[in-house]
């Protein structure tokens, strides 16, 4: 399956000591898998069968065999797709390419392990909250705007603001019957993370889009939304990993406006209306 080598290397760091080996010698030689007995991979790692075991279910997986099939059909998709690093003395047609593949990659590896139960969590939340706030900084912010404005044309109330320290006020205040939504790639955005957690204690329900594994903003999130991408270049540009954020924005609004279609299409139809008398 697209993605699961990208999900090891996501979780490397949060495994414990036998596992990290595990993972390691994956990552380093996903090729020589699909022929090694869980023995010889235990041997090769320098740790035991069990740990192994352990490692599978650590990544969600059946047992060692499915561990084996996934990784080997992520070798064969990979094999078919233009490398996304783009170079410095690529050419522009060469970096529409490699970006354009990353990005939709990026969609691609999520729609592999964003977990349906979870996304429907997060619908139904969102849905019955009287409130929804959005946190994000950085490139993250950008996606919390775009969550709050597809949002408020449904008539849901809804703040993304960009100054922390109003993303903390309005985190205090939030009750048992908000949804805070907090973004952030890494995971370890403390901006993020504090808003999230001080909406938690008031109450509210805490929602995460973040990187697959465990990580800072999942610890303060009651509903986990895992993404997975690759920057092609300059991860400073969050690139994939916006678009795969952003993905996930869509997926919510368009289950949530399925849901209440009757009731939305009018708002809906309502700022369509007033939006449009600004244009020329």
């Amino acid at each position: 399956m697209p993605g699961d080598l990208e999900k090891i290397h996501a979780v490397i760091n949060n495994l414990k000591p036998s596992e990290k080996k595990i993972a390691d010698f994956i990552l380093k030689n996903p090729q020589e898998i699909s022929e090694l007995s869980i023995s010889e991979l235990a041997q090769k790692c320098r740790t035991s069968e069990a740990s192994v075991v352990r490692f599978c279910r650590t990544l969600g997986y059946k047992g060692y065999q499915d561990l084996k099939i996934k990784i080997s059909s992520d070798i064969v998709f990979k094999t078919r797709k233009i490398q996304g690093v783009v170079n410095i003395d690529d050419d522009a047609k060469t970096i529409i390419a490699k970006i354009s593949k990353n990005n939709m990659q990026a969609i691609e590896s999520t729609m592999d392990i964003i977990n349906l139960r979870e996304v429907e969590r997060a619908a139904e939340a969102i849905l019955r909250a009287a409130k929804v706030d959005f946190y994000g900084v950085g490139a993250s912010a950008f996606v919390a705007q775009d969550a709050m404005h597809k949002f408020m044309r449904i008539n849901k109330a809804c703040t993304a603001y960009l100054d922390s320290h109003m993303q903390l006020a309005s985190a205090t205040n939030l009750t048992k019957d908000d949804v805070a939504v907090g973004i952030s790639y890494s995971g370890q955005t403390a901006d993020t993370v504090d808003a999230l957690r001080l909406a938690k204690n008031a109450g509210a329900t805490t929602i995460c889009i973040t990187r697959f594994g465990n990580s800072p903003i999942t610890e303060v999130s009651d509903i986990k939304l895992f993404v997975i991408a690759n920057e092609a270049v300059f991860r400073s540009g969050a690139m994939a990993s916006r678009i795969a954020q952003l993905n996930v924005i869509d997926i919510l609004f368009s289950i949530i406006a399925c849901r209440k279609y009757d009731d939305i299409v009018k708002y809906l139809e309502k700022t369509s209306e007033a939006v449009s008398i600004r244009k020329y």
